[in-house]
């Protein structure tokens, strides 16, 4: 714990001094600037968004706000960004839905695994406000709230050298997840061996093999090398969890009503972006994976994965009576767009 606390603290100062002599987080010229950060490589989708986001907000309010992105954790890994959003040593960062169920319980239930239906199904209940409202607003105690939501497509598994076809074939695999109890309690359900770790250390992991393999979307193989070394890829779609931007609550309390009605509008356009982006990168991960890294795709039955975990939802709905209700409407968006896989 101290030694985190002294990163963190290093990396406060870190920003602090690499900004100009006007002041932690004004220019010279008396604009702000706003930094936010975020774990993926400049090709992401989140990245193409986000620099989205920096053209149009300068365009509308150059005077006054200089936007600054920082990819490939630049400005640490994605739990110490949350806490440095916290802090408002940054203004915004993207984590992963996962991560923000340690600093609030309602963000457990998009963790649930096997809870969407469908893509279509999904989108649908992202795009609900009735869904995501008491959600996105469950944090600003902590001192941050959600502003939009970010598609990262269907997790499953891959691994070096070992294909998933069953939750049989995870049996004494130690594959990396994100750092969430939820995720945890998954892994154990399906037989592997969890082992949480931050996504910037994955790689060196699985070379290393001190993991057999993770989960996660396409992009991971390519944009992030991981398909290097990784060369089957299971498609048991256990998980689809959005990627979330945050922002620290005083800068948004501390905007005008004009200014903050521009940047709504610039995170509306965020989400638009990147979704429209992510189609694309993941045909062409795909491609790539299979072409250039010798990755093989397999196409498992997924109803024995999901019967393994069934007894999370219940378990989820006793301990959190207070998401039975949003539970129960994403159900509705399930029937609306079902795939017929459950």
């Amino acid at each position: 714990m101290k030694t985190t606390k002294r990163r963190l603290l290093f990396l406060i100062a870190a920003i602090c001094l690499g900004t100009s002599l006007g002041g932690c987080g004004q220019q010279d010229s008396g604009a702000a600037i706003i930094r936010i950060g975020h774990n993926q490589s400049t090709n992401h989708p989140t990245h193409i968004a986000l620099t989205a986001f920096e053209s149009f907000i300068e365009e509308k309010l150059g005077d006054k706000y200089n936007i600054e992105v920082f990819p490939s954790e630049l400005l640490g890994s994605q739990n110490e960004m949350v806490q440095l959003t916290q802090t408002g040593a940054i203004n915004f960062c993207v984590a992963s839905n996962s991560l923000l169920e340690t600093f609030s319980e309602n963000y457990t239930l998009f963790n649930l695994p096997y809870l969407f239906d469908s893509s279509e199904a999904y989108h649908a209940s992202m795009d609900d406000e009735n869904i995501t409202g008491p959600i996105f607003e469950s944090t600003k105690t902590a001192g941050f709230e959600a502003v939009t939501w970010l598609d990262a497509g269907t997790r499953n598994f891959y691994t070096v050298s070992t294909p998933i076809e069953s939750p049989a074939d995870l049996k004494g695999l130690k594959i990396r997840v994100q750092q969430s109890p939820t995720n945890v309690q998954m892994m154990n359900l399906l037989g592997g061996s969890a082992t949480p770790m931050g996504f910037g250390d994955v790689y060196t992991a699985l070379q290393s093999k001190i993991i057999d393999g993770a989960e996660n979307n396409e992009m991971a193989l390519t944009d992030n090398g991981h398909g290097d070394v990784c060369k089957y890829y299971s498609y048991d779609m256990h998980q689809m969890i959005p990627d979330i931007l945050i922002a620290n609550c005083d800068f948004l309390d501390g905007l005008s009503e004009e200014e903050r009605a521009i940047f709504e509008e610039g995170f509306q356009l965020v989400n638009q972006v990147q979704r429209e982006e992510w189609v694309s990168a993941v045909e062409k991960a795909k491609e790539r994976a299979q072409n250039e890294q010798g990755v093989q795709f397999l196409y498992p039955d997924i109803k024995p994965f999901q019967e393994a975990c069934a007894s999370m939802h219940e378990a989820m709905l006793e301990q959190y009576p207070d998401l039975v209700p949003i539970y129960e409407m994403i159900q509705m968006h399930n029937e609306e767009f079902s795939s017929g896989n459950s």
